[in-house]
């Protein structure tokens, strides 16, 4: 069998079996559990609430914002997180050991992090189909929209999250360089107020990211083509949502697998130890 195959399979195989053990994991179930009751709380709660200048409701026009910030968010800290971990504990050093064992490695966080978003995305939409009106507008097209959104929204941000995983000292590092600045795209990238509420450089800043581009393509699917006149340039700018992502897709490409080669290069044994070491003292 060809040796790149090989470790694809073996990647894929430990995604889907991670993503099974998450199932059946106490904590997760109370992470899925915790976002969704907050995501539906904020909504029920603004539920008679209306975007100024439109006759929509906050949660119609909250709703696919805040599933594009969670795939966002969700693919980014998640992997960075993991991988970091996996450096410290050894894993990332047995999977260097093995041949092309980094390219499963990565096939399988991919999996694994791509079907964790299944479980989150469920949780907050089939009770906001129940509990709201005019949730999707456009059926069928509206779905497809979401698919295409969501594939390139993961291809565009879980290389991010990887990289970021490679460079950050230790686990503990990823919530100051990666949450917080995550946090802070998230609220610029109108997710819970249209954009153009924002200043001028505030929303250049936001477009260059994409996060808001992924809102954006969220929104098109869900929102009625009225909508489109709560967004810059009065349209959903399919072409352009499309160009971004796939751009942020293409640096993901050209520059994860480099920055991980580089890190696997510099990880070894000695280095585990002592990441173990230090990780114990912060414990105490």
């Amino acid at each position: 069998m060809n040796p790149t195959r090989h470790a694809i399979g073996l990647g894929l195989r430990r995604g889907w079996t991670e993503f099974l053990l998450s199932l059946r994991s106490t904590q997760d179930q109370g992470f899925y559990l915790f976002m969704g009751v907050a995501t539906l709380a904020y909504l029920w709660a603004n539920r008679d609430s209306e975007i100024e200048g439109t006759d929509l409701l906050l949660p119609t026009f909250a709703l696919p914002s805040i599933l594009g910030a969670l795939l966002a968010f969700g693919v980014v800290i998640g992997p960075a997180y993991a991988l970091a971990m996996e450096r410290e504990d050894g894993t990332l050093l047995r999977h260097k050991a093995l041949p092309h064992g980094m390219q499963g490695y990565v096939t399988g966080q991919l999996l694994y992090h791509s079907l964790g978003l299944l479980p989150l995305l469920l949780v907050i939409l089939v009770p906001s189909f129940l509990l709201f009106d005019d949730v999707m507008s456009n059926g069928l097209a509206g779905w497809a929209t979401v698919a295409w959104v969501a594939v390139l929204g993961l291809l565009a941000t879980l290389p991010l999250g990887m990289i970021l995983g490679s460079v950050v000292p230790s686990v503990q590092k990823v919530g100051t360089w990666g949450m917080l600045p995550v946090i802070v795209l998230t609220f610029i990238s109108g997710i819970f107020v249209p954009i153009q509420a924002m200043w001028g450089w505030v929303q250049v800043v936001a477009q260059i990211f994409p996060t808001y581009w992924i809102g954006l393509g969220m929104r098109s699917a869900f929102l009625p083509d009225a909508a489109a006149t709560i967004e810059i340039g009065d349209s959903w700018r399919t072409g352009m949502t499309v160009l971004v992502l796939g751009a942020w897709a293409l640096f993901g490409l050209l520059v994860t697998p480099r920055v991980l080669r580089r890190m696997a290069r510099r990880t070894s044994g000695s280095q585990v130890l002592e990441a173990k070491e230090a990780a114990l003292q912060w414990v105490k």
